[in-house]
């Protein structure tokens, strides 16, 4: 019995050489020829067991590949391991406590050894590892790829296949992708498609294959055994089609069901990402322009932040220029004394900025004094700065209370946080000869814009451009952060373009946008009125985002009291409801629009029951849940004791879209796309619903036990679906 550590027993492995050979290991007696290798290289005993390298499915060229990816390491010492057969190579790094004691333990079943005694010669002597044949015991946490994705699984596979049939064609790449939405599951679930792109590159070699479809032959036929694939085919111009095996699904299924959702975490090549996202103005209040940032960004950073990315969630407030000047001298005139001010006090300070600005702009010498207050506010003046901070303070309060209704959590840096970095930033850029002179303005000139990027204005100020470099050199150089995201309408996308040029002259981001550290802009479309126009009031205000939320749970909360159910809830249950239903319903239907489109807002639509809506989808968690209450079985102990099986087709369609759901997360945080998202999870109600419950009974079913399963394991992902777009679930209705 193997002891518990990685969650494998290795029953076979094999020990690369340099020059690409292997010794082949499959018991504890083979532990001499083993311990020759590592303290002295290959005896004469040894020799005569080696196996050539085109013998060891899966196995590159250990040397050369070893020199090239880890002889540049300082002092650190690896092992080189690759797990059943899988290309993939992982190094482990001897100083991780955790990974190479668990693999010295499994070691250690089969020698009967100090395992780690062995791990440190073999990183020593720059040998590699595989577990050539593993038996499965529970989780295997060894491998930087992603084991939760089906499709990164599969392209393991593949990976392997391909190098065995075009051995000598480098850089190539499996091209595996889901094939269920398009066919329907008509040829199969998943498909390689590497065959007319391999012709196109082997096409008059001598590689005595015929065209695309031998090619795709030779790919199925070199795939390595696997337990995850029930068959394959090849169909048309080589496209290599693959039925996974229903036992395999049904497994993946349970683990996650005894693991927790979590373990299907996808894995990013990204450890901390800044999320810029709401950025309200301070002393405005938050309208329905705010609303697809603050949603947006909410999603995405749940996304990367599930996905193991540190995410530091920014909100670049409109904290600081020359408005507060107006605002501060405004506030001396109705408050001689500012330190007694408070929100009530003020008031609606939307109608207290607009108050202040028209006194701007119909009154000379208060002009002059809030130029002149302007002034003394950057100059540090105590009786200015106090005045600024309480304006800032009661904005942050009114924000706080749209941020809490709709469950998002941001660190304010505004754009005073930034101020003292810019001279410095701008002096680096200066020497670094980006900066010119234009039209008494200094700027930056970029490729393929006309005009230049301003980086101080022509009377001495900065803007928006001269903030965002130095927020984004702080972002670089004091935060540590690889992916910078800003999520802003799309009217702003030139001036990001602009932006991130003159970082790559500068330097900071590479000219690559597929390299890290990297910025991106995500662009989303306008909130329109169905006019057709933007979005406002009947009197042309912006819609109040804190009307539009009360707006959303009042209507809300009246089709929840129309249901018979909740007429004896008690009313905390009601409001609750109505929230999650009412907010949730407004997230969705921003969410599920691909985000560069303009949408149409409208209450009737979103809060609809049917179709595509939130709450279409909170009522079909709520009912799954009902089925699993209803059928008074304890789900924890049928987690424990029971076992899933996907006989009848509509078992298989759902149990097969649960397990992509890692993929599809994978998908949606890479693109920044949060409607792949939610298409995944209105197609899952879908088929819950079409496929399986409309086919497959379950309570009082001979497979009674495996369909509350499969109905736990849906809600559990539809769960973690609403918990990734900021929605709250409801468990009745």
């Amino acid at each position: 019995m193997a002891k518990e550590g990685l969650g494998l027993e290795i029953t076979e492995l094999r020990l690369g050489l340099p020059g690409g050979e292997s010794i082949k290991v499959v018991n504890k007696n083979d532990k001499k020829r083993v311990f020759s290798a590592v303290n002295g290289g290959v005896d004469e005993n040894c020799g005569r067991n080696v196996e050539k390298k085109n013998q060891v499915v899966g196995w590159p060229p250990v040397c050369s590949y070893w020199k090239k990816n880890y002889m540049n390491e300082g002092s650190k010492m690896y092992v080189k391991v690759s797990m059943d057969g899988a290309p993939f190579l992982r190094k482990i790094d001897l100083g991780m406590h955790k990974e190479y004691k668990e693999l010295a333990l499994a070691l250690e079943n089969l020698f009967g050894c100090h395992g780690l005694d062995l791990l440190k010669k073999l990183a020593y002597r720059r040998f590699a590892l595989t577990a050539a044949k593993a038996q499965f015991i529970s989780t295997m946490s060894v491998g930087e790829d992603n084991v939760s994705s089906v499709k990164r699984r599969l392209a393991q596979l593949f990976e392997t296949s391909l190098r065995e049939t075009v051995p000598g064609e480098p850089d190539v790449v499996p091209i595996v992708d889901s094939c269920s939405d398009r066919s329907g599951g008509k040829f199969g679930d998943y498909q390689c498609n590497n065959a007319m792109v391999l012709w196109s590159k082997i096409k008059g070699k001598q590689t005595g294959y015929k065209g695309p479809p031998a090619v795709g032959k030779a790919i199925m036929t070199n795939l390595p055994p696997s337990e995850m694939i029930e068959s394959c085919s090849v169909a048309g111009p080589g496209f290599v089609n693959v039925v996974l095996s229903k036992n395999w699904i049904a497994q993946i299924l349970l683990r996650m069901l005894i693991d927790g959702i979590d373990t299907w975490a996808p894995l990013l090549p990204v450890k901390t990402a800044v999320v810029d996202f709401s950025s309200p103005n301070i002393a405005k209040e938050m309208h329905v322009g705010h609303l697809r940032s603050t949603i947006i960004g909410d999603t995405l950073a749940r996304m990367l932040e599930f996905s193991h990315v540190k995410v530091l969630r920014r909100n670049h407030v409109g904290d600081w220029g020359t408005q507060f000047g107006m605002l501060i001298e405004f506030l001396f005139e109705k408050f001689p004394n500012p330190e007694e001010v408070n929100e009530a006090a003020i008031g609606d300070l939307q109608a207290f900025y607009k108050a202040s600005k028209l006194r701007f702009d119909s009154d000379p010498e208060f002009k002059q004094r809030a130029q002149q207050a302007v002034v003394r506010l950057q100059g540090g003046e105590d009786r200015y700065r106090k005045a600024w901070k309480k304006i800032c303070e009661i904005s942050r309060t009114e924000f706080h209370r749209v941020y809490e209704r709709l469950g998002v959590s941001l660190e304010e840096k505004g754009e005073s946080f930034y101020n003292p970095y810019i001279p410095g930033v701008l002096d680096e850029l200066d020497n670094k000869g980006l900066i010119k002179e234009s039209e008494g303005a200094r700027v930056i000139f970029v490729d393929g814009v006309n005009i230049p990027l301003i980086v101080v204005k022509s009377d001495g100020g900065y803007n928006y451009a001269s903030t965002d470099l130095a927020a984004l050199w702080y972002r670089l150089n004091e935060e540590k952060a690889e992916w910078i995201i800003y999520v802003t309408d799309v009217g702003q996308q030139q001036h990001f373009d602009m932006f991130f040029k003159a970082a790559k002259r500068a330097g900071w981001l590479p000219a690559d946008d597929s390299l890290y550290p990297k910025a991106t802009h995500v662009g989303f479309g306008l909130v329109l009125g169905e006019d057709g126009k933007r979005f406002r009031t009947r009197n042309t205000e912006v819609v109040r985002l804190v009307d539009l939320l009360d707006e959303a749970k009042s209507r809300s909360k009246t089709a929840v009291l129309e249901r018979d159910a909740a007429k004896d809830w008690p009313e905390e249950e009601v409001e609750k409801t109505a929230e999650a239903v009412g907010y949730g319903a407004v997230k969705y239907a921003d969410l599920k629009n691909n985000r560069l489109s303009n949408y149409t807002f409208n209450f009737d639509q979103m809060l609809n029951d049917k179709g595509n809506t939130a709450v279409y989808l909170l009522y079909a968690h709520a009912r799954i849940c009902s089925i699993i209450r209803k059928s008074g079985k304890d789900i924890e102990e049928l987690k424990k004791n029971g076992k899933i099986v996907l006989d009848h087709d509509g078992e298989r369609a759902l149990g097969l879209h649960l397990v992509q759901f890692s993929e599809i997360v994978e998908e949606a945080s890479i693109n920044l796309l949060p409607s792949t998202l939610c298409d995944y999870l209105y197609n899952l109600s879908d088929i819950f619903t079409k496929k399986f419950y409309s086919n497959c009974q379950v309570i009082g079913s001979p497979e009674e036990t495996s369909r509350l399963l499969l109905c736990e394991a849906t809600a559990i992902v539809m769960r973690k679906c609403f918990y990734l777009l900021g929605i709250e679930p409801v468990y009745k209705i």
